[in-house]
């Protein structure tokens, strides 16, 4: 089962940091940290979107260290080892974060790691605990249809694939839905997905082209 909530004693119960956490001693911290976990979350999001990996998890663990039981830090913190290949760091930090507060973002992230190491019944049954937490999300549909579509059950490929195009149904998605009409031998219900898809990609505005001004040459 998912979300697995890893408990040891340091003379009161806490939550056991992964083993990459636990590296960092009580002398890594800043002094007075309570006062600046604003900042700390400030340094770990500008980091990540800089790809300052280093700096964006010595942030995280920092906040860890006080607050061990923000699902929000342990969550980003998963995104962080994940983007490293780090999956089985990144898998234990998203375990921990649901078991604090479950959520469907968290169990679609492991089932997305699970599916990345071709682990496909893991990765199923990750997303499936997430659309049963929160089934309106097109992206997560298609992500169980591609497992799916790897587990080789092609019905259950195209019943994720109709949910996501009934919440949003984009272009994108409605190919998708007609690529898996054709697999099983749907062609009439392909063509009109595709069909449908031109329409909406010939209704679309067109983008106006911007003149830039030319700049003068002194």
């Amino acid at each position: 089962m998912l979300g697995i909530i890893l408990i040891i004693f340091f003379g009161v119960m806490t939550l056991r940091l992964p083993k990459r956490i636990a590296r960092y001693n009580n002398n890594d911290l800043p002094v007075r940290i309570t006062d600046k976990l604003d900042q700390l979350w400030g340094i770990a999001q500008d980091s990540m979107k800089h790809n300052k990996m280093l700096n964006a998890e010595k942030a995280l663990l920092t906040i860890l260290r006080v607050d061990n039981k923000s699902a929000s830090a342990y969550n980003r913190l998963g995104i962080l080892y994940a983007k490293q290949k780090s999956f089985k760091d990144a898998i234990e930090c998203f375990e921990i974060a649901q078991s604090l507060e479950p959520s469907a973002s968290s169990l679609h992230n492991v089932g997305l790691i699970y599916f990345e190491n071709e682990d496909y019944d893991k990765a199923a049954l990750a997303f499936e605990q997430a659309l049963s937490i929160d089934s309106e999300v097109p992206s997560r549909h298609i992500a169980y249809a591609k497992v799916q579509e790897k587990l080789g059950h092609n019905e259950k490929m195209v019943e994720a694939l109709e949910h996501a195009v009934r919440i949003d149904p984009v272009p994108q998605t409605l190919k998708l839905l007609a690529d898996a009409y054709e697999r099983i031998g749907r062609s009439d219900s392909a063509a009109k997905m595709l069909e449908k898809a031109e329409k909406l990609i010939a209704t679309k505005e067109p983008v106006r082209r911007v003149v830039q001004p030319r700049r003068v040459v002194m």
